[in-house]
């Protein structure tokens, strides 16, 4: 008898691997992590990167994703899922980061040998990789690279109407040209380049794969309206040689890309005709697992990140420089509006830290104790260089009254429960004062507001992200919408090769075979509540004015 068939998502994201296994009705039927830090403690990252010599560079190391997945795969067999029954494989990875392949990696991948694990020293590290490490989203590395991307288009405006997002530090392009300019031996090794989400299915496929359209958008050289590389930006980043190694156009989520390699069925037995499809970046694959239209999703992981599905128009969305615009990984001329922060779950804890030891509850207490507003009392927390707004770094504390300029307070010194709900409102009113400009004209009120990441399970949070936002808070079933988003996209592969129709939709497939409820409403926003976020909307943007003058960005 046939077994029912199994759809695999990955997602490698900055700390963990995680691995999501669903059935055909979309319930999850296996949840599996690797801790990068806790369970692979040889390669001596600290929140799974490794900071570089250099101000500002952050990467992990290439071995370390490699007995990831070897350890992963076998906590999935050790629970006694049939791997011989997953029919189709996609996923996730954290967006940006790159991998970079030598000359003989194609003969690498083809040739590994089922006997010998990924990780395996002598296996495919000594002969697959140009540089042992991948530069990541967290590098900052690279601000001469953006300004000089910037200034071969005309400016960060024309990058942006033209790629989706003006030159990031994060993005794929500058990461390249700084690599081709301080380590020019590697970039002349390097014969293809992988995102983080090709890197994945390559592994798989037994040879390198392309890149998925979506996280293309990541990149600042794809034409994000036509889907296709740009020559000017790939030459303005990388030379003319880097057409070459950034392989084939783009290629959206769903298309088979082929069958699993030899190795995967010997040492693990998969089967032969199990699908690889493409992998997607984590942010587009939360959009897959959670929204429809009318939707809005606020990721509060290690970065704080608001998606929103943008529908084909005839006239495409404005593009701004201070958000991003993304091809949309399943309907080709949808696009994904992103605003994404560096500075999420890394300066929440901190202030947790700071005004409730780690304790999580009594933080909880200390927020509600203070009014909605905070009395006038507004504080911005930047640890790391921010992008939104770009490059501001410190703390800065204001004063607000209506009727006056907002002014910086120095040495004041309030009680922790104003910082503990400051830290909340001005990361929420941040997202508040811009979601208005990036949505297209006309648009219908949003209706639902999703919560991801980590602190998307705290109560007091997801009513404060209600009450902002003047939106039901909703939370998917599953933790892990990245690594669900992977699953389904390795199901919309097998239901387009099922039901014989390249061009059937990802929305068709949703509602032939899904049968899981994947929300749970949390939190109703007060409206008297709500209008008092309104009125702080100015205030708010009158204090990062200041906060970038201060930083000295333009």
């Amino acid at each position: 008898m046939m077994s029912s068939p199994l759809f695999l998502g990955f997602d490698l994201s900055t700390q963990q691997l995680k691995a999501i296994v669903i059935a055909e009705d979309a319930s999850i039927v296996h949840e599996s992590a690797v801790h990068f830090d806790r369970d692979l403690p040889t390669y001596g990252t600290t929140n799974g990167t490794v900071n570089g010599p250099d101000e500002g560079e952050v990467t992990s190391p290439v071995l370390m994703w490699l007995e990831a997945i070897d350890l992963v795969i076998q906590r999935i067999k050790n629970t006694g899922v049939d791997l011989s029954a997953i029919t189709s494989i996609s996923g996730a990875g954290q967006q940006h980061g790159s991998v970079y392949w030598s000359e003989g990696a194609e003969k690498a991948l083809a040739m590994m040998d089922p006997k010998r694990s990924l990780a395996d020293p002598g296996h495919l590290a000594p002969y697959a990789f140009a540089l042992p490490n991948a530069p990541i989203w967290q590098d900052s590395s690279t601000t001469k690279d953006c300004r000089e991307l910037e200034a071969a288009v005309g400016g960060p405006q024309i990058l942006a109407d033209l790629t989706g997002s003006r030159a990031y530090e994060r993005f794929t392009g500058p990461q390249i040209a700084r690599i081709r300019r301080l380590k020019p031996a590697a970039y002349r090794d390097s014969a293809r380049i992988s995102l983080v989400s090709s890197f994945i299915p390559s592994l798989f496929l037994g040879h390198i794969a392309p890149i998925e359209v979506s996280d293309a958008s990541g990149m600042n050289l794809m034409n994000v309206l036509t889907c296709k590389w740009d020559h000017a930006l790939l030459e303005a980043c990388g030379g003319p040689e880097l057409r070459a190694k950034i392989g084939p156009e783009p290629v959206v989520g769903g298309t088979i890309l082929g069958r699993i390699s030899r190795w995967w069925v010997e040492r693990w037995g998969f089967n032969p005709d199990c699908i690889i499809a493409p992998f997607t970046g984590d942010n587009p694959a939360t959009v897959v697992a959670l929204s429809a239209p009318g939707d809005a999703i606020l990721s509060l992981g290690t970065s704080t990140t608001l998606l929103l599905s943008i529908p084909p128009a005839d006239s495409p969305p404005a593009r701004f420089t201070t958000s991003h615009l993304l091809s949309h990984p399943t309907t080709l001329g949808a696009q994904i509006a992103m605003l994404c922060y560096k500075n999420g779950a890394l300066s929440r804890e901190q202030i947790r830290d700071r005004c409730a030891g780690t304790d999580w509850a009594r933080y909880n207490e200390l927020v509600e104790q203070s009014p909605h507003g905070n009395s006038g009392f507004m504080g911005f927390y930047f640890p790391l260089p921010e992008i939104i707004p770009p490059g501001v770094q410190g703390e800065f504390i204001f004063q607000c009254k209506d009727t006056e300029e907002p002014r910086l307070v120095h040495g004041l010194k309030p009680d922790a429960s104003k910082h503990a709900r400051a830290i909340l409102e001005s990361q929420f009113l941040s997202i508040k004062s811009r979601i208005a400009a990036i949505l297209p004209v006309h648009s219908p009120p949003l209706q639902r507001l999703i919560v991801t990441g980590g602190s998307s399970a705290n109560q007091t949070i997801r009513q404060l992200a209600a009450d902002v936002f003047g939106m039901r808070v909703y939370v998917a079933e599953s933790k892990e919408a990245a690594g669900t988003g992977g699953a389904m996209l390795a199901k919309f592969a097998w239901w387009k090769a099922q039901v014989g129709d390249t061009s059937g939709s990802f929305e068709e497939m949703i509602m032939e075979t899904d049968q899981v409820e994947r929300m749970k409403l949390v939190a109703t926003s007060k409206d008297e509540v709500t209008k008092v976020y309104d009125g702080l909307v100015n205030n708010y943007r009158r204090c990062e004015e200041q906060v970038v003058h201060l930083c000295g960005q333009a």
